[in-house]
């Protein structure tokens, strides 16, 4: 499809960014279609940037969907295909085939706040900025379930100190690939995304920062994320997160922070305690202590999380995501620190057949 007469000439593309935002899909129709209805309600000059759907080889619709929108929004809206690769690759036949002179990811379960892109714009003119990272947040209409997860992965006690939610972070600041973007010029410079299935924006986040570009991140640019609809899907997803932190640190050991073993050392401690236990009354006692301790916690972030959201449910459903999170991730570190690191093999992606089910 084209849309050449719909971009700005070169003489207005050369005073403004003109942003194409990089949209990888796979069997995604439904999301797909609530993200576009929120691009236009966007405040922003239609002229200024372009939609790209890229497409991994969906059998759902998409590109039936994604055809009908093309005549009823007032933005150039793209849709290219291909054989079923993965997200980073999707991304990278997009940056190839893009127009724009920056280049913005999300994911596609995520829909954007209206002045999104303006804030975008905005930052990355005062600040002078290469590249950015964003937050995820949640809509109203979600469900009590994906309002406790967005509680739990922005949490100060969980990942929101390193995803870009606190001003006070506990790690690097990485921008993810659910609301990021760079210039084509670094792009040119470092290449585009590698094969990693999990933490492959990280990986690109860090070659980056590692080539001198400016990243900021960009508090303001909200993007609703609804993340994964049911408690054995969640699981699989940060299992896989702290399988990708080993995969990371064989990369790079610079992508390995110690905020990052907090939750292996955590679910080690457990399994210890509960072990110890067993065999001597006084960890048992100690084992005690500590599910009550961490059982108050998960009450007192329930109930403020119940505060928050204005919903009785989360006072029950945050102690139960909290630290399925938690162990989630600790779990699959461990097994990825066993296989990769002790036993030395060279890979090890945890669920991948049975990811989304």
């Amino acid at each position: 499809m084209s849309f050449a007469e719909n971009l700005p000439s070169p003489s207005d593309m050369s005073r403004f960014n003109y942003y194409s935002v990089i949209v990888p899909s796979f069997n995604r129709c439904e999301e797909i279609r609530e993200l576009i209805d929120s691009f236009a309600m966007l405040q922003f000059p239609a002229n200024r940037f372009e939609l790209i759907i890229a497409d991994d080889g969906s059998t759902d619709g998409t590109r039936e969907l994604v055809n009908k929108y093309v005549s009823e929004v007032k933005f150039p809206l793209n849709f290219y295909t291909q054989k079923n690769q993965g997200p980073g690759a999707a991304r990278n036949m997009a940056m190839k085939k893009a127009r724009g002179d920056f280049f913005i990811f999300i994911d596609s379960d995520c829909t954007v706040s209206p002045r999104w892109l303006a804030e975008i714009d905005q930052s990355l003119s005062a600040e002078n900025a290469d590249a950015y990272g964003g937050p995820d947040s949640f809509r109203e209409d979600f469900s009590p379930l994906l309002k406790a997860i967005n509680y739990s992965m922005t949490s100060f006690l969980t990942t929101g100190g390193i995803r870009g939610h606190n001003k006070q972070k506990l790690g690097k600041f990485y921008p993810r690939s659910f609301n990021m973007g760079l210039y084509r010029e670094v792009y040119k410079k470092i290449g585009g995304f590698g094969s990693l299935r999990h933490g492959q924006d990280i990986e690109y986040s860090h070659r980056i920062i590692r080539s001198g570009a400016k990243v900021i991140s960009i508090p303001e640019a909200l993007v609703f994320h609804k993340r994964r609809t049911s408690v054995k899907k969640f699981f699989r997803q940060v299992f896989n997160w702290g399988v990708a932190r080993i995969n990371l640190y064989k990369i790079d050991p610079v992508m390995l922070e110690p905020v990052h073993t907090l939750p292996a050392v955590a679910t080690s401690f457990l399994l210890l305690l509960l072990i110890g236990g067993v065999l001597s009354s006084v960890v048992w006692s100690l084992f005690k202590l500590f599910l009550v301790t961490s059982l108050l916690i998960l009450l007192l972030s329930g109930s403020h999380a119940a505060l928050k959201y204005e919903n009785i449910k989360l006072l029950v459903l945050v102690p139960v995501i909290m630290p399925i999170q938690i162990l989630g991730y600790g779990l699959g570190f461990i097994s990825a620190f066993v296989v990769r690191i002790l036993l030395g093999r060279k890979t090890f992606v945890g669920f991948e057949k049975k990811y989304y089910k």
